[in-house]
């Protein structure tokens, strides 16, 4: 009896195995047919895993095919104009030396400031032996890539249209004489008309904008790309016009949004300082910069004639010129703090030169936004103040009094570990070359890295909208 009852048991798992054994040969036949019948369907399933798949250590980066004057050509032009900058007093320093070194970017530091399109591009550009230390990967072929890199210099391209006295008034009107405007459209016709741009409604394509100004007139079209910004502080101002207050569907900010744009730090203009050279700081405060701003930047005479008679506070007016920038240097580095106000838009080069000094940003702008949070804790080196409290008599110098040497040891200590994530330039001529492998170039292409998840769910999500149904614009608030 417990035989047959051994045998009955046996039976019936025989069976069962039998019948899963004939599903997976019945599903995985089906599945082979329904994968020849629609190798459509196969190819995006096979693009699907190569996203979901793709290198955690680097990023895929395609280089659009722009003409050479749109980058590299607008660097020739500069050199080769004889009319210097009206805006930049007149500095032996910053002349225009001839004959100049191929393809060196402007020394000028209200252009040498925004460099950073000069060297991202100088990285991709470098031979492929020599990008070791590259976390993008150049490709050559658009359809392996992950994002596509727009190599129009729009930041020169602007400031050498603002450089023309004559035509300072023209600079956000489209006409003939405003060559910025012209070079703007035929970019913009050049990469739409694209195949990629197509396929992607530009969404995986990448523009340097670090100039506030920079491709001013076709913002609108490149909105759904990723941007790279020095701030939005230009952008809110667009889109509340842009919007009348009359849509429900236009929100402001939904052409910038930290969930597709990367904030890019500015060049900083000022020599690093090594922590083995630091000397006893004198004095308690710094700023050297334009008492009068715009719009935010009010702030700044405020603060200023709060502090301009505090003992141990220099508050110097200045320009970016070389007796300027030695006077920057010897401030910033004999000092404990130096002050990080709001100018024109949120952000300015002085703090990334107060980081490289070991000057402790002391950060009086509600609205910032600051380069690779996530990977820094800017937190760990700065003091933030709330611009209620900054205007507040007495209470900025009393709060920067309170901080023992102990924490003001333990700032400098993490500036020096982090100054190097805020460097671009590689000391090669014409910018070509390897770069730093914990630099700005890096660790740029790593915040992009971070978005691809996003911004490929946005073109899948894009695809499947019928034909003639349009995408609300809505506001990514963070």
């Amino acid at each position: 009896m417990a035989t047959m009852k051994k045998y009955h048991y046996t039976s019936k798992w025989s069976i069962c195995l039998s019948l899963t054994l004939l599903s997976i040969v019945s599903l995985s036949f089906f599945f082979f047919i329904t994968a020849n019948k629609n190798p459509t369907s196969s190819a995006s399933s096979d693009h699907q895993l190569r996203i979901q798949t793709s290198n955690p250590n680097s990023i895929k980066v395609y280089v659009a095919d722009l003409p050479r004057s749109y980058n590299y050509g607008l660097i020739d032009q500069y050199w080769a104009s004889t009319s210097p900058d009206s805006r930049l007093p007149s500095d032996p320093d910053h002349q225009t030396p001839h004959p100049h070194p191929p393809n060196r970017y402007p020394e000028n530091p209200l252009i040498k400031q925004y460099s950073a399109e000069y060297w991202i591009m100088g990285d991709l550009e470098t031979p492929q032996n020599l990008r070791t230390n590259s976390f993008a990967k150049r490709v050559f072929d658009a359809n392996e890539a992950d994002v596509v890199f727009v190599p129009f210099f729009a930041t020169l391209s602007a400031e050498m249209e603002l450089a023309k006295a004559k035509q300072k008034n023209m600079f956000r009107k489209k006409g003939d004489g405003n060559e910025d405007y012209k070079r703007q459209k035929e970019v913009i016709d050049f990469v739409i008309n694209s195949d990629p741009w197509k396929r992607s409604g530009g969404r995986d394509h990448v523009f340097v904008l670090t100039d506030p100004v920079a491709m001013w007139h076709v913002r609108s079209q490149i909105a759904p790309a990723i941007l790279l910004v020095v701030d939005f502080g230009g952008w809110y101002r667009l889109d509340s016009k842009s919007s009348n207050g009359n849509s429900s569907e236009m929100i402001q900010h939904t052409q910038v949004s930290l969930l597709k744009d990367v904030i890019v730090p500015y060049t900083h203009l000022l020599p690093r300082l090594y922590l083995s050279d630091n000397k006893k700081r004198q004095n308690l405060l710094y700023f050297k910069g334009a008492k009068h701003r715009h719009r935010g930047g009010v702030v700044r005479e405020k603060l200023w004639d709060l502090l301009v008679n505090e003992a141990g506070v220099i508050m110097e007016e200045g320009f970016p010129n070389a007796t300027g920038r030695e006077q920057s240097i010897k401030g910033m580095r004999s000092s404990e703090f130096c002050l990080h106000p709001a100018g024109d838009t949120p952000t300015s080069c002085r703090l990334f030169d107060a980081i490289q000094s070991l000057c402790i940003p002391v950060i009086v702008s509600d609205n910032i936004e600051l380069p690779f949070e996530g990977m820094v804790d800017y937190f760990e080196f700065s003091v933030f103040v709330a611009l209620r409290d900054a205007l507040t008599p007495n209470w900025l110098v009393r709060h920067l009094r309170s901080f023992s040497e102990e924490q003001k040891d333990k700032f400098r200590h993490r500036m020096a570990e982090i100054q190097p994530i805020f460097v671009y330039e590689n000391n090669h001529p014409g910018g070509i070359g390897p770069i730093l492998p914990d630099g700005a170039v890096n660790h740029v292409w790593k915040k992009v890295h971070q978005k691809l998840p996003m911004i490929k769910e946005a073109i899948v999500r894009a695809k499947r909208k019928p034909p003639g149904v349009s995408i609300p614009l809505r506001c990514h608030c963070t």
